[in-house]
């Protein structure tokens, strides 16, 4: 899959890049909320995997201005946050998020969203 990376820190990123290229994906890395809006209207990622607390714009800016363009607003998005607190998750999947996933990250449960991801995708694919 073609993924965006939506994080801050320059540690997180290469680390997230190294185990989603290890899975086969091609990842492009946005190093903040308005960088991943314009990156995603450019390459057209097939998913989107977006921190919320990033500078410039945060995620859930970032998300809401996603869902308002039309030829991305299918574009599943992955909330990723550091700082879970209550209510957090329902307030990304009020805006737009598919799924919601904490830091740090456990990549096996992340591989598994994502294969879960690209599986209805094609399955909707195949049923248009």
């Amino acid at each position: 899959m073609r993924i965006l990376v939506a994080e801050d820190n320059v540690e997180n990123q290469e680390i997230i890049r190294r185990r989603l290229e290890r899975a086969g994906h091609q990842v492009s890395i946005a190093a903040n909320g308005l960088e991943a809006v314009e990156m995603a209207k450019a390459q057209k990622p097939e998913l989107i995997l977006m921190d919320i607390s990033m500078p410039i714009m945060s995620g859930i800016e970032a998300t809401l201005a996603i869902r308002g363009a039309a030829e991305l607003r299918d574009t599943p998005v992955i909330a990723l946050t550091a700082h879970a607190m209550e209510g957090d998750e329902a307030r990304c999947l009020s805006v737009g998020c598919d799924a919601f996933a904490t830091k740090p990250i456990r990549f096996a449960e992340l591989l598994a969203l994502i294969e879960k991801i690209r599986e209805a995708r094609s399955a909707k694919a195949k049923s248009a």
